[in-house]
């Protein structure tokens, strides 16, 4: 961590400290308060807040990480890796949607090149690509081709600003060449698609806020906000499809970052971390963690959460890797997607 950096954290926790001094005057005794707590600034995407903030609840029960606070900010994927770049100093680990937004951070020198070089090949949680729909499914959507559907009102996230929603277009996409289609049938499809999108929203998070108006027949989404919306009493249903997309989000720790951010990272992988994630509908990213009377509150099965799609794609095997589907979907000047968006738009 840059010295600038330890200082004014230094400021802060003294600062701190000697205003809960003067609230409690009469005090004696008790204990560390949150002003003796290292802090670990999270700087993350807007979807697995609900998760971290129930991971840190597990990880300050523990010896390692009782002292440690771990202070967290989300918004849009893009944005928060954008953020970082401009100013270092608020971010000690990240946690996006994309691979990409990391390595922006890689470029920067803001973090180690060797970042993916271990077990997990730098993903921290994972997921795949749901259909939700209000209960009862009264559009009668069963799968992605109910999507091109005339009629049909689709909120999703704009790839301009989210991660969320590359995945969710890459989803689409890979269902149309998995069924058979041809590049440009595949095209033609997705334009489709995006004629019935009603609206773009800024975030996964954002997108589910919208549809919570009741307003479309469908959003796609993650499979674990989904899951978490039904946690909060939302009155939806959501759907498989039989072919998706799994949805890998990397977390790393900064260069200068504090060792208390490489002690957050390792409980994040940890059983008892990647449990915490299984909770509130992640899965796992390691294959063998026991499930065994885990419930999932929300899920369609709950017992059995995460059903084996017939065909899951992966961004690696299927795409190319994601520079390779950067460059062809989402460059910003002539990516396929912007065409496509442009297309759909001109009816």
């Amino acid at each position: 961590m840059s010295l600038n950096r330890r200082t004014r954290r230094t400021a802060v926790a003294a600062a701190t400290a000697a205003l809960l001094t003067l609230g409690a005057c009469a005090s004696a005794g008790g204990g560390s308060g949150d002003g003796d707590k290292e802090v670990v600034d999270l700087v993350g995407f807007a979807v697995p807040e609900a998760a971290n903030e129930a991971i840190e609840a597990k990880f300050n029960e523990t010896s390692e990480g009782e002292n440690i606070d771990i202070r967290g900010s989300y918004g849009p994927s893009g944005d928060q890796s954008r953020k970082v770049e401009a100013d270092p100093e608020i971010a000690d680990y990240v946690h996006f949607s994309l691979e990409g937004d990391v390595d922006r951070l890689v470029k920067a020198g803001l973090v180690d090149e060797g970042w993916k070089d271990n077990e997990n090949e730098g993903i921290v949680s994972r997921s795949v690509v749901v259909l939700v729909v209000p209960e009862g499914n009264p559009g009668n959507i069963q799968g992605w081709d109910d999507l091109a559907r005339e009629g049909v009102s689709i909120v999703t996230p704009d790839p301009d600003s989210s991660g969320a929603a590359r995945w969710n277009i890459l989803g689409a996409y890979g269902h149309a060449i998995a069924e058979g289609k041809t590049e440009q049938e595949a095209n033609d499809f997705l334009v489709s698609v995006f004629r019935n999108v009603d609206q773009w929203a800024a975030s996964g998070r954002e997108a589910t806020t919208a549809f919570d108006t009741g307003e479309y027949d469908v959003l796609i989404s993650y499979e674990n906000e989904a899951i978490l919306a039904r946690q909060n009493d939302k009155a939806y249903d959501y759907i498989v499809p039989d072919d998706t997309l799994l949805i890998e989000n990397p977390g790393t720790v900064l260069i200068d970052a504090p060792e208390a951010a490489t002690t957050w990272l390792d409980f994040v992988l940890s059983d008892e971390g990647q449990t915490e994630f299984v909770k509130k509908g992640f899965r796992p990213v390691d294959d063998e963690l026991d499930l065994d009377g885990i419930e999932v509150e929300g899920a369609n099965d709950p017992s059995d959460p995460f059903p084996t799609p017939a065909t899951l794609l992966t961004i690696a095997d299927d795409f190319g890797g994601w520079d390779a589907a950067n460059a062809k979907f989402f460059a910003e000047e002539n990516g396929l997607i912007k065409q496509l968006r442009d297309q759909a738009a001109q009816g």
